[in-house]
C-alpha cells in the first residue's frame, strides 16, 4: 500500500537561490561602503540618543525598479545631503519589495526584470550592487525589511529600517528587528492604531530566539540580544493623518506610557497626505513648523521622492517607461525636493537649541 503525497500539492518548483554567502562574495562589501554605512548608523542613533541636534530626512523613489535612475537620484541627493548637512541626516530610501494588498509587481528583488519572470536569484544580487553603489557615493540607505530572510542578503549596506505598518504587528518581524544591525522604525497600522507600533518597539527591544538561514543558507536557530532603536512612525491611517500638533502629542504621550524615549518620525506620505505627492510639502512644512515651535519628540520624517514627479503603469513595451519616474506611489518631483529640504535646514538653522550640531 503506497502512503498518500501529503506535501507540496501546491509547490510547482523549488529553484536553487545562492546562499546570503554566495551573493556576499559575488557582490562583496567595500571599506568606503562600510565606512558610509557605519557611519550612517551612528549618526542616526546620535539623534535617536539626543547626541545631536540634527533631525534625519528618508527620502527617495517609493521603490527602486530602474537602477540607472536610482543612481541618477543618489548623485543629487549626495550634493544635496553634503550641502544641509549641519542640521540635516539625508539618508536614501532604497527600498526592493512591495507589499501588496492583492495582486501586483512585488519588487526589485522579486521580479527585478518586470516581465513576471521571477528571478529573484538575480533580483537580490542586483538589489545588493545597487546598495553597494549608494553606499561608495557616502550617502547611507534605508529600506523596509519585508522579507524574513532578505537582511542576510543586504543588511550589511542598510543603515535605517522599517517596518511597514502592514507587518509591524507580525510577530516574525518584531523577532526580525530585534537582531537588525540598525535603527528600526515601526509605522503605525493602516487603521491608525498606535499601539500596533509601540507594541513593536517594545517586543523588538528584547532578546529572541527563532527560525532563520545563516550565511550559508542553513537553517539556524536565531538569538538575539534585541534592538535598543526602535522608534515610531507615524504615516495616518484609518481615514485621516496623524501628522498634527494634536496626534504628535498623543503619540507622547502613548510613548511615554510605555516607558519609551520619546522619538518620531513623521511619514509625509501614504495617508498623511493620501497618497497626493503634492500635499507632501504641506505636510513637511506643518512638520517643521512644530520644530519651530519647540517640539522636541520629533526626530526625522519620510519623503516619497523621485525626478519626475507622479507615477506611471508598468507597460508591456518597458521601453515606454519613463526616465525617473515611480512605477508604483507617486512621488514629488527633484525640484520640489529640493525645496523641501532647503526649507526645512532654514528652520533647523532658525530654530533655538536646535541650530547647533552636538
Amino acid at each position: 500500500m503506497s502512503v498518500a503525497q501529503t506535501e507540496n500539492l501546491n509547490i510547482l518548483a523549488a529553484d536553487h537561490m545562492p546562499s546570503p554567502e554566495e551573493i556576499k562574495a559575488s557582490v562583496p562589501l567595500s571599506d568606503t561602503a562600510a565606512a558610509t554605512v557605519l557611519n550612517g548608523r551612528k549618526a542616526l542613533a546620535d539623534i535617536l540618543d539626543r547626541k545631536s541636534r540634527r533631525i534625519f530626512v528618508v527620502l527617495g523613489p517609493c521603490s527602486i525598479h530602474d537602477p540607472v535612475a536610482g543612481l541618477d537620484y543618489a548623485r543629487r541627493l549626495k550634493a544635496l545631503a553634503d550641502e544641509v548637512s549641519d542640521q540635516l541626516l539625508l539618508v536614501m530610501r532604497v527600498y526592493f519589495e512591495k507589499p501588496r494588498t492583492s495582486t501586483g509587481w512585488k519588487g526589485f528583488i522579486n521580479d527585478p526584470y518586470m516581465d513576471d519572470s521571477f528571478r529573484i536569484d538575480e533580483g537580490m544580487e542586483k538589489a545588493r550592487r545597487f546598495l553597494l553603489d549608494v553606499n561608495e557615493l557616502g550617502l547611507p540607505a534605508a529600506t523596509e525589511a519585508l522579507d524574513p530572510i532578505g537582511p542576510q542578503y543586504y543588511g550589511d549596506l542598510v543603515a535605517w529600517t522599517a517596518i511597514g505598518a502592514r507587518t509591524s504587528e507580525s510577530q516574525t518581524h518584531r523577532e526580525m528587528s530585534s537582531g537588525l544591525s540598525s535603527p528600526v522604525g515601526f509605522k503605525n497600522a493602516t487603521d491608525g492604531d498606535m499601539d500596533v507600533a509601540i507594541n513593536a518597539i517594545l517586543s523588538a527591544s528584547h532578546p529572541h530566539s527563532f527560525l532563520g538561514i545563516n550565511g550559508k543558507g542553513q537553517t539556524a536557530i536565531l538569538r538575539t540580544r534585541g534592538n535598543r532603536y526602535g522608534h515610531v512612525v507615524l504615516r495616518g491611517g484609518g481615514g485621516r493623518p496623524n501628522y498634527d500638533t494634536v496626534s504628535v502629542s498623543l503619540a507622547e504621550k502613548a510613548l511615554d506610557k510605555a516607558g519609551l524615549a520619546k522619538n518620531i518620525v513623521v511619514d509625509c506620505s501614504h495617508a498623511n497626505s493620501w497618497k497626493k505627492p503634492e500635499l507632501q510639502p504641506l505636510v513637511m512644512k506643518d512638520v517643521m513648523h512644530q520644530i519651530r515651535e519647540g517640539n522636541q519628540s520629533i526626530v526625522g520624517v519620510m519623503i516619497e521622492s523621485f525626478i519626475e514627479a507622479g507615477n506611471q503603469s508598468i507597460p508591456k513595451n518597458l521601453a515606454e517607461l519613463r526616465y525617473g519616474c515611480s512605477v508604483t506611489d507617486a512621488c514629488v518631483d527633484w525640484q520640489t525636493t529640493v525645496d523641501m529640504i532647503r526649507h526645512a535646514h532654514k528652520v533647523m538653522s532658525e530654530t533655538s537649541g536646535r541650530g547647533e550640531q552636538a
